[in-house]
């Protein structure tokens, strides 16, 4: 738990210190050419299971270096890896930095690219307002809570696993693959996923309004055992909709005019996004410390 906590807070603080940096290291265009070398050695044998094929020596290799430094040095070996693996394996990009990009936009040109940017990890395509919003909390679940939840469960054995698939089934890496390996990907993904967005619905509820993200949950399936993660747009959408109706009232019973701002629902599903992280880290840091008073 410490481990964790002390690597999310890393993998945050490096990426708004050395943005360029951590750029540049988190580059999985190796993956894609070792992905692309598989597939031209195995040919069409392989079929569905070559995104598996691919992923598994590089997690075998990574959980042989997790088992070997466990223990060692009162566990300093291990917790300088894992912050250097989840600093690797978190986003690749900075989500906070492409909605601000969003938001800030001076032209058609310049907003049509940092839309662009912040929907390179999934989510609608479309630029309106609502579409903005399911792209924001999408990236989020995988550009840091998947990642972290996976950290949480199996260390950076966990963590890489997911960034791997992740890369093969939505990133650029995905171009490689015929349509029946990526559906095979896509399922694999969606398995990793669905237990997390589950987790960040019920955070949003907890941080939010719970009666509206609970009937948006509902509303979308999200009580069912399907591999669908349109609940989460579905509750974000509404929780960000309900937030801004009720600022707007506050501001009318004050007597104030409400605030003229660009993408006010963008803004609101990063705070809602924000508050998700800080309820998770809180949770870890109060499991911290109840494991050192035990």
């Amino acid at each position: 738990m410490f481990t964790t906590l002390v690597a999310v807070i890393a993998a945050l603080v490096l990426g708004h210190l050395a943005p360029s940096l951590l750029a540049s290291l988190r580059d999985w265009r190796w993956f894609g050419r070792y992905l692309g070398w598989l597939r031209a050695q195995l040919g069409e044998s392989a079929g569905r299971y070559a995104v598996l094929l691919a992923i598994a020596p590089c997690v075998v290799l990574m959980g042989l270096l997790q088992w070997a430094l466990d223990g060692r040095l009162f566990g300093l070996p291990s917790l300088l890896f894992g912050i250097i693996v989840l600093a690797l394996c978190w986003g690749p990009r900075d989500l906070d930095r492409d909605v601000e990009a969003v938001i800030d936009a001076e032209d058609a040109a310049a907003a049509a690219l940092a839309v662009s940017k912040l929907q390179s990890a999934g989510g609608s395509l479309r630029e309106d307002a609502p579409g903005l919003v399911e792209a924001t909390v999408l990236n989020a679940l995988r550009r840091w809570f998947a990642p972290l939840f996976w950290f949480l469960l199996l260390g950076p054995l966990g963590v890489l696993l997911y960034r791997l698939l992740a890369q093969s089934s939505q990133g650029a890496q995905s171009a490689l693959l015929s349509s029946e390996e990526r559906r095979a990907g896509d399922w694999l993904l969606a398995v990793l996923e669905w237990p997390v967005a589950q987790l960040m619905t019920l955070s949003m509820a907890l941080v939010g309004n719970f009666d509206t993200v609970f009937s948006a949950w509902r509303r979308a399936a999200g009580n069912r055992w399907a591999l669908q993660l349109g609940f989460l747009a579905e509750a974000a959408r509404a929780s960000v909709g309900a937030e801004l109706v009720e600022e707007a009232e506050e501001a009318r019973l004050a007597g104030q005019v409400p605030v003229d701002e660009r993408y006010p629902e963008l803004r609101d599903a990063m705070s809602l996004v924000w508050r998700t992280l800080l309820l998770w880290m809180a949770l870890l840091a109060l499991l911290v410390i109840a494991g050192w008073v035990g």
